[in-house]
């Protein structure tokens, strides 16, 4: 394994839509676990492939108290493919570190993938399992959430 540059605000890769993965194979599998462990080095909940440089629809998500996950999530050609209800969030994201913004997300999602043996899974998530994965899902289509924030927060606001 190793670890992977995260892509940062103003790169133009970041703005670029994904392409979906064909076969699953051994790159593509070592790209997951890069990007697992790259996320856990960094501390984050989700990661997608082009914040590290590759345009595959590929996405890691890992589990957190509020996630309701046990284990991580690994994602290839992942789609949204049920959203219901709306919440205000708080999102950051490891692409552009300290900037955090509220947005309105749906409140409970279904998304279809394939996992990385090629096995095609279900996932429903609500609330900030649902963030979650809508704004790793919008990473793919090249849509980043500062541009759809409501309002910008700073960090010491988002602690009051």
């Amino acid at each position: 394994m190793a670890l992977r540059e995260i892509r940062k605000k103003g790169d133009p890769l970041l703005k670029k839509p994904s392409r979906e993965v064909g076969e699953i194979d051994g790159r593509v599998r070592q790209l997951l676990e890069d990007m697992e462990e790259t996320l856990r080095q960094v501390g984050g909940a989700g990661i997608a492939a082009p914040q590290v440089g590759v345009l595959r629809r590929l996405v890691v998500i890992l589990p957190w108290e509020e996630s309701g996950l046990e284990q991580p999530l690994f994602l290839v050609n992942p789609r949204l493919a049920a959203a219901e209800g709306a919440q205000e969030c708080m999102e950051g994201c490891l692409s552009n570190p300290g900037w955090w913004g509220k947005t309105i997300r749906p409140q409970r999602v279904r998304v279809e993938a394939l996992d990385r043996e090629g096995t095609p899974i279900s996932i429903e998530g609500e609330g900030a399992l649902a963030k979650c994965l809508c704004h790793e899902l919008d990473h793919l289509d090249g849509v980043v959430f500062w541009e759809k924030a409501i309002c910008q927060v700073f960090p010491q606001e988002q602690s009051q």
